[in-house]
């Protein structure tokens, strides 16, 4: 992600970070598709197991993973730090920091998962492969990885999201092209989730689970 688009995303989610907690407390607003691709995740990982969310925003998946599991030890990384702040206030109970998804501060084979659930929406597809390199260097060997993005092609602007007036950009990313770039990246593919839009949605939602290899 270059400089200025990642310092539009932070500027854009420290201002609809309380409008975000309050439009989406939990994980009422996913499908039912949607949870069990969370919970395949969940059941392949070793028990206690340590695990990241990746862009984990208010921390509603980390809550989520936390009721599902008591044993995990979870972390949350973020570029916003008024999400985070929200995320502290609603008491979830996990490590939390402020920090970018292609210089993750952990270090090399320590995790068991990583999920990043629509975190990658804001970065190009071409950029891709570099964030698919970080996450696997802190994947242990067979460690598992679970993505979350919106489907298609091409980039939007938006400048209306949870009530408010913001200046973000997103990208859609075809899922053939997500499991290629992570295949390259040392990935290999267990689960593709390709599916139509809801009422409430207007693209396609892409879920690919993965391990990474050595």
């Amino acid at each position: 992600m270059d400089g200025r688009l990642l310092e539009q995303t932070r500027a854009g989610y420290d201002q609809v970070a309380q409008a975000y907690a309050a439009h989406l407390p939990d994980t009422t607003f996913e499908a039912p598709l949607d949870l069990a691709m969370i919970d395949h995740f969940a059941g392949m990982l070793p028990a206690a197991a340590s695990v990241l969310d990746a862009g984990c925003g208010t921390g509603r998946m980390l809550a989520y993973l936390r009721a599902r599991d008591t044993r995990m030890t979870l972390a949350g990384i973020d570029l916003s730090a008024g999400m985070l702040a929200e995320a502290r206030r609603l008491g979830v109970a996990a490590d939390l920091a402020v920090g970018e998804l292609t210089d993750l501060p952990h270090g090399d084979r320590s995790l068991d998962g990583v999920l990043a659930w629509y975190s990658i929406i804001h970065t190009a597809s071409h950029d891709l492969p570099h964030l698919w390199r970080e996450l696997h260097r802190v994947l242990r060997p067979d460690g598992v990885l679970l993505l979350a993005f919106h489907a298609g092609t091409g980039r939007r602007e938006i400048a209306r999201a949870y009530g408010l007036e913001v200046d973000l950009t997103a990208f859609l990313h075809e899922v053939p092209g997500v499991t290629e770039t992570l295949v390259a990246a040392g990935f290999t593919i267990d689960t593709v989730l390709d599916r139509g839009p809801r009422a409430s949605e207007v693209h396609r939602q892409g879920f690919v689970l993965a391990r990474a290899m050595r």
